[in-house]
């Protein structure tokens, strides 16, 4: 049960199960009653197929809900509600005013054909507002009078980075955060778009909207809402027929979902279902096989618009290959986190002193940080997994299937750059590995006439770099500054130094006398207050987690 509402009068009680509402009447017992769409106790009315937000009542007899930016009413006896009345709630888009030249870097603009490394040396990249304007070399390219002009000589310009499968603190009900650090720590190490394939639906597209709106900063962030899950738990999507597979999707598409995941739903005639919805609505469906392949190979034949995570098994041969290059379905193997063995994760916390990682300090809470970091499990390369199943990820793009870069959210802003530097572990070239980051990604999730590459008309997502990504493939993450929709920001600081001058953020763990976490800040040991000054045990001695 996710939401309970009483009548003013106290005769009836309303509630919502596994995303429908229902009434009953609330008898005067004196006793308990155990409340479900299934109790035999008191009469249960089913009021909807797919109840929103926001359940209520106005009176003893008319129930309210809100289902995306529409308010739905009805009335106790009625057989359907009113349909829903739009809300109006507009507001503006954020869109600079500021004409921006970047003058003398070298541009990888990711916008010929795949097998084409162009890269302009010496360039112009000029912004106009929220989009590109120009880009050619020094003396093609006329920056006009007036424009702020930016010298980035020895600097490499990239499209911005999108995080085509990203948790960023979704998770969550309540008020929304005036500054979300994950979105900072995102920001800040170039990524400009991010696609959440499992997320607290309110809370997510809340989040975006402020993002558009200019009311928060942050990359942009689209979401399928939360997930259609299919085992059993307080969030289940039942899905047994055409008709439940559109009431779900028309649900999330209400919220602003343009695409759904289908995931844990164990027949598969269920996922068909939920496919075969979402191709009347105009939407895609991303499924993930829960480490099982034949769900996997089902999914792929019966026309998802991509799988989540690895395939569970690897090598794979020239059956799977050949299968998978005659589709149209997109792979994010997230070989943070892979099915079937050790994942990539780890290799990088074993070999990397991820703690001692100052931007990602800045934006990152120390004391998490160095929970997971500082005391590091590792094992031979051999062991890890993610590199032969990146071996295969390297056959599968050379046979025509699109791969896209997903950090899963495992380490927010560093993780997908580790999962690119992944694929040129499993053999793909450095071009190849950041097409993956930003190109093919935009392709995948259907903005590839915006987002993507650095081309006349696109918007204004970009980053520059220090040092030359194409050489030195880790140099991806070694960030300068970042843009994000014509917003410009030091990647240091994350202070825009653009358009609205925001100040950098500060977050609660950075207003500590240091910044640093109780172990570092304290020592090993403390006096207690005592006039003999005896040591005391401190806390991360006995197991408790504390900052000073």
């Amino acid at each position: 049960m996710n939401a309970v509402a009483l009548s003013p009068d106290g005769r009836h009680v309303a509630f919502t199960e596994l995303f429908n509402a229902y009434v009953a009447p609330l008898p005067a017992t004196g006793g308990s009653i155990a409340l479900s769409k299934d109790t035999k106790a008191i009469p249960v009315t089913a009021l909807t197929t797919r109840v929103g937000a926001e359940l209520h009542w106005s009176d003893a007899r008319t129930l309210h809900w809100v289902e995306g930016d529409r308010y739905v009413s009805r009335r106790l006896g009625a057989e359907n509600d009113d349909g829903g009345w739009p809300l109006g709630l507009l507001v503006p888009v954020d869109t600079p005013s500021d004409t921006v030249a970047f003058v003398g870097g070298r541009i990888i603009t990711m916008r010929e054909a795949e097998t084409t490394q162009e890269v302009i040396e010496d360039g112009v990249l000029l912004v106009r507002g929220d989009r590109i304007a120009a880009v050619g070399r020094r003396g093609e390219v006329a920056v006009p009078v007036g424009a702020r002009v930016l010298d980035v000589a020895g600097k490499t310009l990239l499209p911005g980075f999108i995080d085509a499968h990203a948790h960023a603190n979704h998770f969550f009900d309540g008020a929304i955060p005036q500054a979300n650090w994950a979105y900072y720590a995102n920001l800040a190490f170039g990524i400009t778009t991010m696609f959440d394939p499992s997320a607290n639906t309110p809370t997510v597209f809340s989040q975006a909207e402020l993002v558009q709106a200019g009311r928060m900063v942050g990359p942009r962030v689209f979401s399928t809402g939360t997930i259609l899950y299919g085992a059993d738990g307080d969030f289940k999507a039942v899905v047994n027929s055409l008709d439940d597979a559109r009431a779900h999707l028309q649900r999330l598409k209400a919220n602003g979902a343009f695409a759904v995941k289908s995931y844990n739903q164990p027949r598969r005639d269920q996922r068909q279902q939920i496919n075969q919805a979402a191709r009347e609505l105009g939407m895609m469906t991303v499924e993930e096989g829960g480490s099982t392949l034949q769900h996997n190979l089902t999914m792929i034949v019966d026309g998802s618009s991509n799988i989540e995570h690895n395939l569970p098994v690897a090598p794979l041969r020239r059956d799977v290959i050949e299968l998978w290059r005659q589709t149209d379905v997109r792979n994010t193997p997230t070989l943070v986190v892979t099915f079937g063995g050790l994942s990539g994760e780890y290799w990088w916390y074993a070999r990397d002193r991820v703690w001692e990682n100052e931007r990602l300090l800045r934006f990152f809470p120390r004391s998490t940080l160095d929970a997971r970091a500082i005391r590091r499990e590792t094992g031979p390369d051999w062991d890890y997994w993610h590199i032969t199943v990146a071996q295969s990820l390297k056959r599968l793009r050379d046979a025509g299937v699109g791969v896209q870069v997903g950090g899963h959210g495992q380490l927010q802003g560093l993780a997908p750059h580790w999962e690119m530097w992944m694929l040129a572990q499993g053999g793909f070239t450095p071009f190849e590995a950041l097409r993956a980051f930003t190109i093919d990604g935009a392709d995948h999730l259907g903005f590839r006439q915006d987002l993507g590459s650095l081309e006349v008309g696109k918007k204004a997502d970009l980053v520059v770099l220090e040092g030359n990504p194409l050489e030195d493939l880790r140099a991806s993450a070694n960030t300068a500054l970042v843009m994000v929709n014509g917003r410009l920001f030091d990647a240091s600081t994350m202070a825009e130094i653009g358009g609205r001058q925001r100040p950098a953020p500060v977050f609660h763990w950075q207003r500590q006398p240091t910044g640093l976490s109780a172990a570092a800040a304290w020592g090993p040991t403390a006096p207690c207050h005592c006039p003999k000054g005896h040591r005391v045990p401190m806390p991360w001695e006995y197991g408790g987690a504390w900052t000073r």
